[in-house]
């Protein structure tokens, strides 16, 4: 553990509450924005940033169905280009509306990002002073990544875990086994008092899950 905190500021769409999360150290120092979402996402994550002077240095997705790019072109818009980085299995998902499942909702997305860097799993990023190890939580999307830094003991999930849930399986793309593996596998490895960010809902922990999460406890 550090005593430097580390700061995530959460926003939610009122649509379908997904949390896209600016995270830093320190005000004026870099920032990652990770899933940004529909409106007014971008325009919150946006005045976040200015308040605290922040640099954006990159664009994280944990996975990309519609409701966690829909913000990617606006805060691009807002900030200048940046990288967005994402399992390469989910790159077509930017562009082709029925894999990212918004021609479902009558309102195709496209997102129109230049800059589009893989996460290999087992690779780290650094966000200054600390490290984020890349983990494959694909099952729920094609190719899911979770981001975990054991300095901070927090991990974002995605939709590959909630607080006494798991991702939907029920995608034309989605594989149910393979999202318990993952689970299991790159997740439930992780000390019990690992803090999960998921992508919609509260904050758990991965000891929380372990011993009352049902999916987990009794399976799909």
């Amino acid at each position: 553990m550090t005593d430097t905190a580390l700061h995530c500021h959460i926003t939610n769409d009122p649509t379908f509450a997904e949390n896209g999360c600016t995270v830093y150290l320190r005000d004026g120092g870099d920032c990652w924005i990770i899933d940004p979402g529909p409106p007014p996402q971008a325009e919150e994550i946006l005045e976040h940033i200015r308040e605290h002077d922040l640099r954006p240095t990159a664009i994280i997705l944990t996975h990309a169905h519609a409701d966690h790019i829909a913000g990617i072109d606006d805060v691009i818009a807002g900030t200048g280009d940046l990288p967005v980085m994402l399992g390469r299995g989910e790159w077509p998902m930017l562009t082709d509306s029925r894999e990212n499942l918004s021609s479902n909702l009558g309102t195709p997305l496209i997102v129109a990002a230049t800059d589009v860097r893989d996460l290999p799993v087992g690779t780290e990023l650094e966000l200054e002073s600390t490290r984020w190890v890349i983990g494959d939580v694909s099952g729920h999307s094609p190719d899911a990544r979770s981001l975990y830094c054991a300095e901070h003991s927090i991990v974002f999930v995605g939709d590959a875990l909630f607080a006494g849930s798991i991702g939907r399986v029920d995608f034309h793309h989605s594989d149910g086994a393979k999202l318990m593996t993952n689970i299991r596998g790159t997740l439930l490895t992780l000390p019990d008092d690992t803090r999960v960010i998921s992508g919609h809902g509260p904050e758990t922990t991965i000891g929380a899950e372990r011993a009352t999460n049902p999916f987990i406890l009794h399976g799909l």
